[in-house]
This record gives C-alpha cells, structure tokens and sequence, in this order.
C-alpha cells in the first residue's frame, strides 16, 4: 500500500514538473513572467492638457504615473477646458487631453485631432463656495440674489453647468465677475472679492482650508461628463496610451474619488 502511495506521488511530481517546463519553455523563465503581455515602451514627456478642475487629481495621478514608468515625465497645462481645445486645433503639441465637458471635447474631434473616441472617465457637479463660516448664511441659488458672486464664463464647462443649474432653480442671477476657469473663481472667494462662487464640488474639497461649500439640489441637474482622449498629433504615442490607461487603473479611480469625483 505503501509502496502505491509512494508510486502516485512521484507521479504527481513528475506530472507537475513537465507542466512547469512546458509553460517556462527552455529558457527558465517563470510562468508569470510567460504570461505577462509585454508593455510597450514609454519614454520621453507626455503632455497632458487638462480641465482646471482636475488639478490636484491628476497632479497625484501624474506622481504616480512617473513611478510606475520610471525616467517618463509627465507636464500638464491646466486652464479652461474651451481655451485648451482652441489651443489644440490651432496647433499647440499635446499628447493627452482632459475635458471638463463633451461639448469642449468635440470642438477636438470635431477637427479630427482626436486619436480615438473620447472616452467618459468622471463626473462632477457643482457646489457654491463661501467664506469660512458662511457669513451671508448662503443656503441656496436663491440666497445669492443681491450678493456679490463670481461665476465661470458661459464658455466654460463649469460657466455652462451654471447656468443649467440658475435656469432650474428660476434664480436670475448677475455676477460680479465672469472668470475664464474655475480656479479663477474660486479664486475671487479665498480673496473676499465676492461672497459667493458657483464652482466644482471638488475644487470645493481641494480648498476646504480656506472655503466652506453649500449643496444644492439643482446640481444634479447640471452633471458634468469629463471626457478624455490621446490625440491624433500626439509627439508621443507610447506615452498617451500609456497615461489614458493609468487613469482608467484602479490606483488612479482611488484618486479621482477621493478627489470628490464621480463615477461615470
């Protein structure tokens, strides 16, 4: 009995043993390094273009890229999403580009630059942004009637959002400033330049230091979709696909939500 026992392990072995040099073939490589699909490879600089409001996102997310593909820099230019598909079309080298909104997306596609379908990677929507405490006891659309306010131009994704979101609440609304980014008005509230701002819930998070946001239920009807795709001219292919598949990893989804970012 025992010398059968003896017999079927040995056999056992051998069966295992044959099967490891078949999936390591002669050169002694493991089977995880077999069935890894060679990456293919990155050098250089990606240039990402991106919405303001991904900022500190996709600084983190850019860190983190630079770590997985060691000796790759990754250079962002951050700025509203429509002056940054202008600058696309008239010609500036990018590799990658980040939208706040579809409509700034097909500006790009529209002219053909697009390497592919953009593809929707989160969502944001919009919260108002105070002053530490809330001294005008802001709490909605229509408490900003006869305040100062600071909303993004009707150009921009987030100027867009705001006006969707003022129409359904029936708030007619006359801002002190329009800003070309949402930074920018975010900006003019940290400064005490205005009581209010209508800006991104994660621009809101970001400054949370310095800022208190205000929720309102209108938001939900001005969702912004954040589109993002390697474009046609990139300098650096390797590197845009590279990048447009580290934001879809789950290390860089971790970062988006935290950000305050919404799944698509």
């Amino acid at each position: 009995m025992r010398s059968a026992r003896r017999l079927l392990a040995a056999s056992a072995v051998l069966v295992l043993a044959a099967g490891l040099t078949a999936c390591t073939g002669s050169t002694g490589s493991s089977t995880t390094d077999a069935a890894v699909t060679p990456r293919p490879e990155v050098k250089g600089t990606v240039t990402v273009f991106a919405a303001a409001s991904l900022k500190e996102s996709f600084t983190e997310i850019g860190k983190r890229f630079e770590t997985a593909y060691p000796g790759v820099k990754v250079t962002f230019n951050f700025g509203g999403s429509s002056a940054l598909a202008q600058s696309i079309v008239s010609g500036a080298p990018a590799d990658v580009f980040a939208a706040a909104s579809p409509a700034t997306m097909k500006t790009v596609s529209d002219a053909k630059l697009t390497g592919g379908d953009p593809k929707v990677f989160v969502k944001n929507t919009l919260e108002i942004a105070v002053a530490k405490g809330n001294p005008k006891h802001v709490a909605g659309l229509k408490d900003l009637t006869g305040l100062k306010t600071a909303l993004c131009a009707k150009e921009v994704p987030c100027g867009a959002a705001a006006v969707t979101a003022l129409k359904a609440a029936g708030v007619n609304l006359t801002p002190a400033t329009y800003e070309q980014d949402v930074k920018g008005a975010l900006t003019k509230v940290e400064l005490g330049e205005v009581d209010a701002s209508l800006v991104y819930r994660t621009d809101v998070q970001a400054d949370a230091a310095k800022i208190d946001g205000v929720d309102f239920p209108e938001a939900a009807q001005a969702v912004n979709d954040y589109p993002i795709a390697a474009l046609a001219k990139a300098p650096n292919t390797n590197g845009a696909a590279a990048f447009l598949g580290y934001v879809g990893s789950a290390d860089a989804r971790r970062v988006l939500t935290e950000a305050g970012f919404q799944a698509p």
